[in-house]
């Protein structure tokens, strides 16, 4: 989801070489991301009224928890992780991990309070990192991770379930635009388009602080992701590299798309308020979460994946379809959130899950002849 090349400050060399052959620990913990992301997929079918409740039913209402905190929450923390170089952060996504098993077995209490473990073990390693290298990008990448921890402690105190949603929102929000930010200081940033990017930081705090989402109206959060679209569409380095070919074209729109994305959820606050139509808050979540976040996934497991478990990843153009899956099922869901056609929302589920499934099965196939030949040879 994020990009490799953070330049904050790196562990020592012999400690970088320790941590080389932790491959397989990291592949689990990534494998338990992707489960907690395939619990998160099936209780949001539940909850669209596409399946019935099984054995899943009781635990349906924490479909949020799993998406952004089991699975979110794992992959971004294992990121930061794999950049910070040392140890200890890798509890994070460990954490992270057991508190959506902990979801699963029906024990909500435990699971949040291991997400705010995770969550304070990466923003302990991102203050470290704001601490060594003062710039806005880290300190916005701390306040990204204390929003989860926010967030999730409102969630363990009973908090009306929105009011805590807007938290974890920021979190995705602030963690991406940060990472985005960090990339596109090599078009050397002028003051101003620094303290605009300062400004609708401060938003979108701001409007997580009042608890809008839990409101019918969040004034405050639509200007914050209006704002923050704009910017990252008028700064993001992906501008340039959309102009290339392969791999950075595709990783590049994938990201454009995501920035629009996001002003689209604060145009949906504005023009449809949150007390507007019964699934307006719905519509404005998952323009966030599936619009502007998986889609950031898709353009970047190519890179990240390497660099987060060792597997070799291939590009082929193939990719481009089930992005614009994705995009369509988020179309749909919107449309039936709008109109409140249910038939719509669920089909919409359904599709996203197919988008999802189809990369997955695409990067694997285009990919599968480059690793099957590194084995062959490292045999």
């Amino acid at each position: 989801m994020l990009s490799p090349s953070t330049s904050a400050p790196g562990p020592e060399p012999r400690e970088a070489v320790s941590l080389a052959g932790w491959r397989w620990p990291r592949q689990v913990l990534l494998l338990l991301g992707v489960l907690s992301m395939a619990f998160g997929l099936y209780t949001g079918l539940i909850r669209l009224g596409a399946e019935p409740p099984g054995v899943l039913g009781s635990v349906a209402d924490f479909h949020g928890a799993f998406m952004i905190s089991g699975f979110l929450g794992t992959v971004i923390s294992l990121e930061r992780a794999v950049a910070f170089g040392r140890v200890w952060p890798y509890a994070g996504p460990l954490l992270s991990s057991i508190g959506a098993m902990a979801l699963v077995a029906n024990a909500p209490r435990l699971g949040a309070f291991a997400f705010a473990c995770a969550g304070g073990i990466m923003l302990l390693a991102s203050a470290s990192i704001a601490i060594r290298q003062l710039a806005l990008f880290t300190v916005t990448l701390s306040a990204g991770a204390a929003c989860w921890i926010a967030g999730t402690l409102q969630w363990l105190m009973g908090a009306f379930t929105p009011a805590v949603t807007g938290w974890w929102l920021n979190f995705l929000v602030l963690t991406v635009a940060a990472e985005r930010l960090e990339l596109s200081r090599v078009r050397h940033l002028s003051r101003a388009s620094q303290a605009a990017f300062a400004g609708v930081t401060l938003l979108l705090l701001l409007g997580s602080a009042r608890g809008e989402f839990a409101e019918s109206w969040a004034p405050l959060t639509a200007a914050g992701l209006l704002g923050c679209s704009a910017w990252l569409l008028g700064y993001d380095v992906a501008r340039r590299t959309v102009r290339l070919a392969g791999q950075p074209r595709f990783s590049a729109i994938a990201i454009l798309i995501g920035h629009g994305w996001l002003g689209a959820a604060g145009i949906l606050l504005v023009t449809a308020p949150l007390g507007a139509t019964a699934f307006a808050y719905d519509a404005s979540v998952h323009a966030i979460t599936i619009g502007f976040t998986l889609s950031m996934i898709l353009g970047h497991a190519p890179i990240i994946l390497p660099a987060v478990t060792g597997i070799r990843v291939r590009y082929s153009s193939v990719v481009y379809a089930p992005l614009i899956l994705l995009h369509l099922s988020l179309a749909m869901r919107i449309a039936g959130d709008i109109l409140e056609r249910s038939e719509l929302r669920i089909v919409s589920g359904f599709v996203t899950i197919l988008a999802l499934a189809a990369y997955a099965i695409t990067l694997a196939l285009a990919s599968a002849g480059k690793n099957v030949a590194r084995i062959t040879r490292d045999i």
